[in-house]
């Protein structure tokens, strides 16, 4: 039994951590980051994410700080109303996840 609660407790303790390390950003500070050059701009990043699924279109984006690295999620619907789940980094413009929403 203490070892189920261990157990328990841990995994709790652990996710908790996973969620303090992720942070939506707010305009203005995305902002300030796209201009300083540290990320690429919106623009430039909804090019690159509908440049993997052409005549979709964005539904949702939004900018996170995930553990120090900015993260730009996409959600959007291709030509065939197919939706799909993006994240790009957005220093780099690499595509880290793409695959379709269940």
């Amino acid at each position: 039994m203490n070892r189920l609660l261990s157990v328990l407790a841990f995994a709790t303790l652990a996710g908790a951590a996973t969620i303090a390390q992720a942070r939506d950003l707010a305009p203005d500070e995305a902002q300030r980051l796209q201009d300083a050059g540290t990320i690429k701009t919106f623009e430039q990043l909804n090019e690159l994410a509908l440049a993997q699924h052409p005549g979709g279109s964005i539904r949702e984006s939004e900018l996170e700080d995930e553990y120090g690295r900015y993260i730009y999620q996409v959600e959007l619907h291709d030509a065939n109303g197919v939706q799909w789940d993006l994240e790009l980094d957005a220093s780099s413009g690499t595509i880290l996840k793409n695959h379709q929403d269940d």
